[in-house]
């Protein structure tokens, strides 16, 4: 994975909006702790059942079609201040590519902020996409990575 932008200014300033000193000093340093303290992969079922937190707290308004449901949920990641989407339908299912996810200012720890992070959208997308009447046998996970602030998604069958 790229760990960095190509554009250090663009980074620079989605970190400064995004990752207050503080509470993401603190939040860094839970998910630090979690991750040392059980494993990555024994972290992450705990990370999405956050997402799914999340999404029970702040549900979507009903969408009737997928461009409605972009603009929802990019209408609420702008609340969160958690960067933006775009949905791309296929035949073996919807891709998101969310872009300026925040990033932790510590280099070291980019990947590993990112992995946790990634988890925590794969609960929160997955229990939005319930909510607007997705079929329970499709699986939201990660596809690919481009950077730490720039991952695509995949909500289909699973392999």
């Amino acid at each position: 994975m790229k760990t960095d932008n190509a554009n250090a200014a663009l980074l620079a300033y989605f970190q400064q909006q995004q990752t207050p000193p503080g509470w993401f000093d603190l939040l860094g340093v839970m998910i630090d702790g979690m991750v040392r303290n059980v494993g990555e992969a024994e972290s992450l079922p705990f990370l999405r059942q956050m997402g799914e937190a999340m999404a029970d707290r702040t549900p979507l308004p009903v969408s009737a079609t997928v461009g409605e449901l972009e603009a929802h949920i990019n209408a609420q990641l702008r609340v969160f201040n958690w960067g933006c989407i775009d949905m791309i339908v296929s035949e073996n299912g919807l891709a998101f590519r969310h872009q300026g996810i925040p990033v932790a200012r510590d280099k070291a720890l980019q990947t590993r902020w990112c992995s946790a992070f990634c988890a925590i959208l794969e609960g929160l997308y997955s229990r939005w996409l319930r909510g607007q009447g997705g079929d329970s046998g499709l699986v939201f996970t990660r596809e690919s990575l481009y950077s730490v602030s720039d991952v695509v998604f995949r909500y289909a069958k699973p392999q």
